[in-house]
């Protein structure tokens, strides 16, 4: 299995969803989270005052995925999420080593769906 992880814009985020679930991703978790890249923030004019916003607003997603759909989830990141400027996001694959739902003490890939 894998964990897949990804920082996007936040406006991104349905379009993500939908290119999730049309693959047959049923989980999801996100998180809101701030930070920087090769962006390095933004200035912004707040009452005639510049301000330079080092930390952007941005999305983590996180999903858990059997091997043999990684690939897939991937590229539906990558084309969903995709705008060509800088400051798209990045993707990171983890391995996992086991799941259990807690509700039923299940556990393994029938736990990921």
């Amino acid at each position: 299995m894998k964990q897949i992880q990804a920082v996007i814009r936040p406006d991104k985020l349905d379009a993500v969803k939908d290119a999730l679930v049309a693959i047959g991703v049923n989980g999801l978790t996100v998180i809101p989270v701030q930070g920087f890249g090769q962006q390095f923030g933004h200035t912004e004019v707040y009452r005639g005052v510049k301000i330079e916003a080092r930390l952007l607003s941005k999305l983590m997603l996180m999903t858990v995925v059997p091997d043999d759909k990684a690939d897939a989830v991937i590229e539906a990141f990558k084309s969903s999420a995709r705008t060509g400027e800088v400051g798209d996001g990045k993707i990171w694959v983890l391995p996992v080593e086991s799941t259990v739902r807690i509700r039923t003490g299940e556990s393994g890939e029938v736990v990921v769906g």
